[in-house]
């Protein structure tokens, strides 16, 4: 089939690029229309029972993650000149199209009771900029007077206060959500540079917005040092600027047809899909390094160049074929993740490693049938000395030192079995990003002051209709808000409780010895006062469903981690089952902050799945490519033990296994067999040559496979490294630990697999290579050529 291709390659090389140039022109064009996701990752199912639960909490409540938060601490807050601007900014800001509301301590709201109309009124607390600041202590001594708003507008203790700013549901999940961010940012900022504060954001719209900026800002990074260190990589290694120029232009083409691919698809970037890029170029250049070396090899030999192309796209197209199988598997096997953010990401970036691969296979050979014969110069590198040595001393330790290789290599396993236990599983809401970060920082700011901004929501269902508002619901939701009051974790509650002593307060003068829960004589009372208000119910309508049959009690929570969240809903549930008795009450924990513990939990199972899914599918390829179950266990274990330290490392150096981590092991897994593969496949090419010979055979495996496979570890411990720059602490831990292992796996396929082969060679000759492959891609004895005639007919239209 090969030898078909090359024909077909060579032959029609002009037609072949051309179209090949069409096809990135289409690419190109569609990728034009790419864009980013700013929405929330889409990790569970709609069939979890979690998320489920979830989904209806927002249909009947809407949104729970629509307020930004901007906040500063300092005494200033209470002077005259900085509450009169922080009056102003609140205004601008309710003035924006896409805010829905605003509250802060400029602008809040009190009940009044209007004994003429025999209602309650819900009236501003300010209607106009205070100008003097007697004005403004007026206001401070009735906001003191509010307990509503202590500890969620203000914080006496600390000085700090905050204004929560409550996006449109219809835009917060939109392109113009940024455009909104970054209007009350610039407004903010001034406020802030006009008073000398700081001011502090948070609030998932914000982190959101800056984790997507952050995103296409790092992805024009990433592709630019990929594209850079690969090219001055290559001219290092091959000292041509052909050598340099034509594997870029491959991966260019990849990462084209990569964003075409994404928008065919109908995906959108996220923060896995931003990598596309830079992996294709990372992923790519090796297919490129391997069909130079193999080209520029064979030439050395004989000298006729498209003799020499034509071995070239036979030899290394098959090995190169199953190694980029291997390699897209590991992204593969994220499709069995059933989540969304996953499943995209694995199925593209498998589909462009292929694609990358037959784009390299074509235009590699095709553009050098045009370019002159190598010079000398240019195959001076692969009689390199230093590599030439390397690869000397490695030939002589697997034959002379093999148990030394295998004491190391046991060392090696257990110390990685011992730091492997030493892992933690553990995930943060914003703990991909450094401790330093703004973003980070803010958050921080909003936990110490006001126990955190992320949603936790309890929803009770009383199962009949108005039980939200009988008193014995009321008392016990009361009792669930002290409960949590325990915790330091939690915020100040909003709930259809608070509201009520909200309203009891101003039915009694705003008396601060009245926000209670009223008796039932009192609470009969209210409704009188209460049933017709407007104001009452715009104040009720967010936080209690139509029929008053189910609640709201919200919470914001602390970004605590995914352990002592797991451990403090499970003390919980029966504290609060306790007050809420389930066989009167159904009680849900809902919110982002339970959303996203679940979607730790999921990930890290589905991912270890994949992890065992991508091993028994190259276990697979292996099977079919050798026929040998002796063969697929020699091949899995070199490739299988670098996993092993890297997981050491991560026990060692306190990296904890989290979604962003675990996907190092497949993708690791998948790119470290290629090497295996390639090695394996020249091996088994020459052992049927030279009769059988496995010290020989070996000799030549490592000597041939040796400069390309250092070549293209360089390429890819240097690429994959270019991730460790990310601000993303996931993202750079990925770059470093699958920049460790590859190299690890370079020199576990150089050393401890030839020694391998060397310790197995009689079960290896007369188990498997005495079989025919099932797939045959190994040419044997014979060389692949072109006929007379179509060599002639090519050399021909050379210029």
């Amino acid at each position: 089939m090969l030898e078909t291709l090359a024909r077909i390659i060579l032959r029609y090389r002009v037609a072949s690029l051309v179209i090949l140039l069409g096809i990135t022109v289409f690419m190109g064009y569609t990728a034009t229309k790419v864009q980013l996701s700013y929405e929330g990752a889409k990790i569970l199912p709609a069939s979890d029972s979690t998320y489920a639960e979830y989904l209806k909490f927002k249909q009947k409540f809407g949104e729970d993650g629509t307020v930004m938060v901007i906040g500063f601490q300092d005494q200033k807050m209470w002077q005259a000149k900085t509450f009169g601007d922080w009056y102003d900014l609140t205004e601008a800001v309710k003035k924006v199209d896409g805010i829905q509301e605003v509250l802060s301590i400029a602008r809040a709201f009190q009940v009044i009771r209007n004994d003429s109309l025999q209602k309650l009124d819900f009236k501003p607390v300010i209607t106009e900029r205070p100008r003097t600041q007697a004005e403004v202590d007026s206001l401070h001594e009735l906001l003191g007077r509010l307990p509503f708003y202590e500890g969620l507008l203000f914080n006496p203790e600390t000085n700090a206060t905050l204004m929560a700013i409550t996006f449109d549901q219809k835009q917060l999940n939109t392109k113009d959500r940024i455009g909104i961010v970054r209007q009350i940012k610039e407004m903010a900022d001034k406020f802030a540079a006009d008073n000398g504060l700081t001011l502090h954001y948070s609030g998932l719209p914000y982190i959101r917005t800056a984790v997507t900026e952050k995103i296409a800002g790092e992805m024009k990074i990433f592709v630019a040092l990929a594209l850079l260190i690969t090219a001055l990589i290559l001219m290092l290694f091959f000292r041509s600027m052909q050598a340099v120029l034509f594997p870029m232009i491959v991966v260019i083409f990849g990462v084209i047809w990569s964003f075409g691919t994404l928008v065919l698809f109908g995906y959108k970037i996220t923060i896995l899909t931003s990598l596309l890029a830079p992996l294709i170029i990372v992923i790519g250049i090796p297919n490129c390094i391997l069909l130079l070396n193999m080209y520029q090899q064979e030439f050395q030999k004989h000298g006729n160049k498209i003799k020499a192309l034509v071995r070239t796209i036979h030899r290394i197209g098959a090995s190169t074929f199953f190694a980029n199988v291997t390699t897209s598997v590991g992204f593969l096997v994220f499709a069995f993740t059933h989540s969304a953010v996953l499943i995209e990401f694995g199925i593209i970036t498998a589909i462009n490693v292929m694609l990358t691969y037959l784009i390299s296979l074509f235009l590699i050979p095709i553009v050098f049938s045009f370019l002159p014969p190598p010079s000398a110069k240019q195959i001076k590198h692969l009689d390199r000395r230093a590599i030439n040595r390397i690869l000397h001393r490695v030939d002589h330790w697997v034959h002379h030192y093999r148990w030394r290789v295998y004491a190391t290599v046991l060392v090696v396993i257990g110390i990685s079995l011992y730091g492997a236990n030493k892992i933690t599983t553990v995930g943060y809401v914003v703990d991909d990003l450094p401790k330093k970060d703004v973003i980070y920082t803010d958050l921080k700011f909003f936990e110490s002051n006001f126990r955190g901004v992320l949603p936790f929501e309890i929803s009770v269902d009383t199962r009949e209709p108005g039980g939200a508002l009988k008193l014995k619901t009321l008392y016990k939701i009361n009792r669930l808000q002290k409960l949590l009051a325990q915790y330091p974790q939690f915020s100040e509650p909003v709930s259809v409780a608070e509201g009520i002593k909200f309203s009891y307060q101003g039915l009694n003068d705003g008396d601060p010895k009245y926000y209670i829960i009223p008796n039932v004589e009192e609470l009969a009372r209210l409704s009188s006062y209460a049933g017709t208000a407007k104001g009452n119910q715009r104040m009720f309508r967010s936080i209690i469903d139509s029929t008053q049959q189910v609640t709201r009690v919200s919470f914001q929570v602390a970004d605590i981690g995914s352990i002592k969240m797991k451990s403090l809903l499970d003390e919980l549930r029966p504290r609060i089952d306790s007050i809420l008795d389930p066989a009167d009450y159904t009680v849900k924990l809902t919110g982002n902050s339970i959303i996203f513990l679940k979607n730790n939990d999921y990930l890290l199972i589905n991912l270890k799945e994949s992890v065992l899914i991508a091993i028994v599918l190259i276990a697979t390829v292996m099977f079919l490519l050798f026929l040998s179950l002796r063969m697929v266990v020699i091949a899995l274990i070199p490739s299988m033990t670098p996993l092993l330290l890297t997981a050491a490392f991560m026990g060692f150096f306190h990296v904890p296994l989290k979604p962003s981590t675990i996907l190092i092991f497949s993708i690791a897994f998948g790119i470290a067999s290629d090497g295996t593969m390639y090695f394996l496949t020249k091996y088994r090419q020459e052992l049927r040559k030279h009769g059988g010979s496995i010290s020989r055979t070996v000799s030549l495996a490592i000597h041939e496979t040796g400069l390309s496979m250092i070549y293209t570890a360089v390429i890819l411990f240097s690429g994959f490294f270019i991730f460790s720059v990310s601000s993303f602490g996931g993202t750079s831990a990925l770059g470093i630990l699958i920049s460790v292992t590859l190299l690890i796996a370079m020199c576990s396929n150089l050393i401890f697999l030839p020694t391998l082969l060397l310790s197995l060679q009689k079960l290896l000759i007369t188990r498997a290579f005495l079989k025919e492959p099932l797939i045959q891609v190994f040419d044997e004895e014979e060389d692949v050529e072109l006929d007379a005639l179509e060599v002639r007919k090519t050399e021909a239209v050379e210029p």
